[in-house]
């Protein structure tokens, strides 16, 4: 059974989206703060399959939780919030949410986008075998990338966009091509939140991202093979 942790300061909002979740055939653990949360995450990392957080909550805020847990995990996290301005949706993504639902929401449409997070989460480990590029080895049957031969720690979305570079090395992808194929055709956030994706993936991957990990400017990204 999939675990879900449910984190809001208003014990209305738990009980209600526990509730819809629960007879939907999930777990659900529950978190009154930001702290609990990030505790229970620690606790029970392994059998943790997403994360829904409240933003404004005493203690750790839900971008707070959710940079932390990006430290380590590539969870998804759905942030729930009365706020629906441009900044704070665009804040959420840039720190790794997944998906951002404002209040009031419905419980049952809650589940359905938990549904489909999930879904796009589990088939981005399906297996395709082992891809060498350089340095760089990419193994989506272990859902593993080495470099140099050590192991380098992404996160769900960084690691689906090298996956998707890697299918066609030389293609350019724009940004919405990237956005549809990574995200899901029903995101309603931002084209620059690939941007700081693949900026924190180049990043990581260092000399090796700095090298293949291209800006074709005014279209998209790409990688080079050599």
């Amino acid at each position: 059974m999939e675990c879900i942790i449910v984190a809001d300061d208003e014990q209305k909002i738990r009980k209600l989206v526990g509730d819809f979740l629960r007879k939907s055939g999930y777990s659900v653990l529950e978190a009154e703060n930001g702290d609990e949360a990030y505790s229970l995450f620690i606790e029970n990392k392994n059998s943790i399959s997403l994360l829904i957080l409240d933003i404004m909550m005493p203690g750790l805020n839900g971008w707070e939780v959710t940079r932390k847990i990006r430290e380590s995990s590539d969870v998804p996290v759905i942030l729930l919030s009365a706020r629906s301005e441009e900044f704070d949706v665009l804040t959420g993504y840039e720190n790794g949410a997944d998906d951002y639902v404002t209040k009031p929401f419905s419980p049952g449409i809650l589940v359905k986008r938990v549904e489909a997070l999930l879904r796009r989460s589990n088939q981005g480990t399906v297996s395709t075998g082992e891809k060498q590029l350089s340095e760089l080895i990419f193994n989506d049957k272990a859902h593993e990338v080495r470099l140099d031969g050590k192991e380098i720690e992404l996160t769900l979305k960084e690691y689906n966009i090298l996956k998707k570079f890697l299918e066609a090395p030389g293609r350019v992808f724009s940004r919405e091509q990237l956005l549809d194929s990574v995200w899901g055709y029903d995101f309603t956030g931002d084209v620059r939140t690939v941007d700081s994706h693949v900026a924190r993936l180049r990043t990581k991957l260092g000399d090796w991202g700095n090298k293949h990990l291209k800006t074709v400017y005014g279209i998209g990204y790409k990688i080079e093979e050599s």
